[in-house]
């Protein structure tokens, strides 16, 4: 190769790695072609370029080229399996979301609102609010209802009217559904009503609150 032939294919990869389209440098099958172009073109026909050397980088193109659609190809299915695995997700719906905890946090003197869901209609019974310790602090009347989610709300004091010390506390509930026979349900399971898509990110909807999936520990 001449020196002319030497200078315009550095002259090719310097305008192909500051490229405004390329701005990492990075090299691509476009740009190699480019390159080999220039070299056809400034080679000298006294000492033109070895057959041989153009199968090698042909070949070296076709390779890359390969390489770049495998990649842009596994891409593509990453991106349809993730999408197919959010939208497997709506199928939850109507089944019941546990969270795994049926704890709530109690600032002293303050109040504390809280969901439980009732699978079974309610004729009467009542919400059991227990310390760390298991005792019961505070009972709250349920009322007669139908099946569902109810808000609930406490004022942070015991059975005597007193202030509870702030920390966290347990709720579970017993309850007669309408046909006498004696349930338990508690804080921190709901149905799922809905699914919703976020940036990517699932979304289920229980009680009044949209939970992302990762914060559910079963689906039954």
């Amino acid at each position: 190769m001449s020196v002319s032939s030497t200078n315009a294919t550095s002259s090719a990869l310097t305008s192909a790695t500051s490229s405004s389209t390329n701005p990492k440098g990075t090299l691509g099958k476009d740009d190699f072609m480019k390159l080999l172009l220039v070299q056809l073109q400034y080679q000298d026909p006294t000492s033109p370029m070895d057959t041989e050397k153009i199968l090698t980088q042909t070949s070296q193109l076709a390779a890359l080229e390969s390489s770049d659609n495998t990649k842009t190809a596994l891409e593509n299915l990453s991106a349809a399996l993730g999408t197919a695995q959010q939208f497997s997700t709506i199928s939850a719906i109507g089944k019941t979301a546990d969270l795994g905890s049926d704890a709530i946090s109690l600032t002293k003197g303050s109040t504390s609102t809280f969901e439980v869901y009732f699978p079974k209609s309610i004729q009467d019974g009542t919400i059991s609010i227990k310390d760390s310790n298991g005792a019961t602090v505070k009972t709250l009347s349920i009322g007669t209802n139908p099946s569902g989610v109810y808000q609930f709300t406490w004022d942070g004091t015991d059975q005597a009217g007193n202030q509870a010390n702030g920390g966290i506390y347990h709720v579970t509930a017993d309850y007669a559904d309408q046909s006498g026979a004696t349930q338990t349900t508690r804080l921190g399971a709901y149905p799922i009503e809905s699914i919703k898509f976020d940036k990517g990110t699932a979304y289920a909807k229980l009680g009044s609150n949209y939970v992302s999936l990762d914060k559910i520990s079963e689906v039954y």
